[in-house]
C-alpha cells in the first residue's frame, strides 16, 4: 500500500503565500515522481506541477512563475511554494505519486485565498 498525506492548506489573503508540503510512504521501491493537482468547486480536477525522481519540475502555464514545486533528496516527499496567491486558487490541493503506470491520491488539503 501507498499512503500519500498533504498538509499546509489554509485561509490567507490575495497577494499572500503558502506552502504545502506532500509524504509519500509505503511499498513504493525507491524515488518516484510526484506532483500536484487541484479541485474548485464544480470544476474538474486541474493539474498544477510534477517534479521528477531527479527533480527536475514542470508546470501548468496557469501558475508558472508564481507556484514553485521542490522535493527532499531521496525522499518521497515534495513541497508546492505558492507565491501572490489570487482568489481563484482557491481550492483542494491534492498530491500523488505515480508508480508503475499509476496515481497514488492523498485526501487534498483546502486553500482558501481572500479577496
Amino acid at each position: 500500500q501507498v499512503h500519500v498525506v498533504e498538509s499546509g492548506g489554509d485561509l490567507v489573503q490575495a497577494g499572500g503565500s503558502l506552502k504545502l508540503s506532500c509524504i509519500a510512504s509505503g511499498t513504493i521501491f525507491g524515488i518516484r515522481p510526484m506532483g500536484w493537482y487541484r479541485q474548485a468547486p464544480g470544476s474538474e480536477r486541474e493539474f498544477l506541477a510534477q517534479i521528477t525522481a531527479g527533480g527536475a519540475g514542470n508546470y501548468a502555464d496557469s501558475v508558472k512563475g508564481r507556484f514553485t514545486i521542490s522535493r527532499e533528496f531521496g525522499e518521497n516527499t515534495v513541497y508546492l511554494q505558492m507565491n501572490n496567491l489570487k482568489p481563484e486558487d482557491t481550492a483542494v490541493y491534492y498530491c500523488y505519486l505515480e508508480r508503475r503506470g499509476r496515481n497514488y491520491w492523498g485526501q487534498g488539503t483546502q486553500v482558501t485565498v481572500s479577496s
